[in-house]
């Protein structure tokens, strides 16, 4: 039995940052010299980000100081910024909501009753809290009591990919199975504190957003997004280039200089032997939706695999408009390519902690 994708919903935080302005909040973080903040401010105007949507803005407009107070400036060098209990009581004030919002326009964008869902599968990164954004997906949209729950926790910006995976197990076991799959994560809240290289680069690229996508049985309509295969591959000695580790100060990440040349070194081969199983060449692909983690990571994989600057043309509007929201990014890359009936064969591409590529072959 085939799953398919049958309708996408997404979910914002109410008000958003410009990128030059949170250049300028980051400088606060750090207290840096002229210098430094001229290099940062340099960094942000690289990283291919315009707005970002964030849970810690409190009003839309004014002083940036005057709209957010969850991030007050650094009062030393050595201040580590909110602690990781402030960041999480924040993550489950904001992300239910947001999880249910994008949870409800899927369900009405595939014409779903709520009655009708057989299993739940969340996914996030960027926060914890018991009950989980799972049981207030039920509650609030009135979900079957016996929903089925599953969640994918802490795999990075890859999350949805595995989501969408175990949905597929679902489907495989009984065409009458019905999945909603969700993924929420508030990055903002892990924005940190001090000069540190690695989390420059994570501060610069990383936003809130909630995105989800319902999962049936394929019923052979030609306008049918069907998910024909899923792989995963464990790039070779990168243990510690994609990292994201639980601090005291809020989940840090680690994101070495290595990530684009082990792209460039390993993704065509595995891509190649992946779809020729099922009868494929990469010029058979007819539209991508890749993970957009930095320009840097998509400029990668254009050359890896000898793509058209037009293939990664949705992933790098969606990093401009909404920034790298982790794991929700990429159901907001195939819902807008859904939406335009994009040429398939579609492969569905994203890139987290190990390092690992997890892809989707959607027919």
């Amino acid at each position: 039995m085939t799953l398919a994708l049958a309708g996408f919903g997404t979910a914002l935080p109410e008000h958003r940052f410009r990128q030059e302005e949170l250049a300028g909040l980051h400088a606060g973080f750090c207290r840096i010299d002229a210098e430094r903040e001229r290099t940062l401010k340099a960094l942000y105007r690289r990283s291919g980000v315009k707005t970002r949507a964030s849970v810690v803005l409190e009003v839309a407009d004014g002083r940036l100081d005057a709209r957010q107070s969850f991030y007050p400036p650094a009062r030393d060098e050595d201040d580590p910024g909110p602690a990781t209990a402030d960041r999480m009581r924040a993550y489950a004030e904001a992300a239910p909501g947001l999880a249910v919002a994008a949870s409800g326009r899927a369900l009405r964008s595939a014409a779903v009753d709520p009655s009708s869902v057989t299993h739940l599968v969340t996914v996030s990164c960027t926060g914890f809290m018991a009950p989980g954004i799972d049981a207030a997906i039920v509650e609030e949209l009135a979900l079957p009591r016996t929903t089925q729950r599953t969640h994918v926790g802490f795999m990075g910006c890859h999350g949805a990919l595995n989501g969408i995976r175990v949905a597929r197990a679902f489907t495989d076991g009984s065409p009458a199975h019905v999945s909603l799959v969700c993924a929420v994560e508030l990055c903002t809240l892990h924005f940190s504190y001090g000069w540190h290289p690695d989390m420059l680069v994570a501060n610069a690229l990383f936003a809130d957003g909630a995105a989800a996508v319902v999962g049936r049985a394929a019923n052979g309509s030609a306008d049918e997004w069907r998910v024909r295969a899923a792989e995963t591959f464990l790039v070779p000695d990168s243990r510690d280039d994609m990292t994201w580790r639980i601090g005291d100060h809020g989940f840090r990440m680690t994101l070495s200089a290595r990530v684009p040349d082990l792209i460039e070194s390993h993704l065509r081969g595995w891509t190649e032997c992946w779809l020729e199983a099922y009868g494929l060449a990469l010029s058979d692909v007819a539209s991508w939706a890749v993970h957009p983690g930095g320009p840097r990571i998509l400029t990668s994989v254009q050359r890896a695999l000898d793509l058209e600057p037009a293939h990664s043309g949705v992933s790098r509007e969606v990093l401009a408009e909404f920034g790298n929201m982790s794991s929700a990014t990429i159901l907001f890359i195939l819902a807008r390519l859904k939406a335009v009936d994009a040429p398939r064969p579609c492969v569905a591409m994203a890139f987290g902690p190990g390092l690992v590529v997890e892809a989707l072959l959607i027919t």
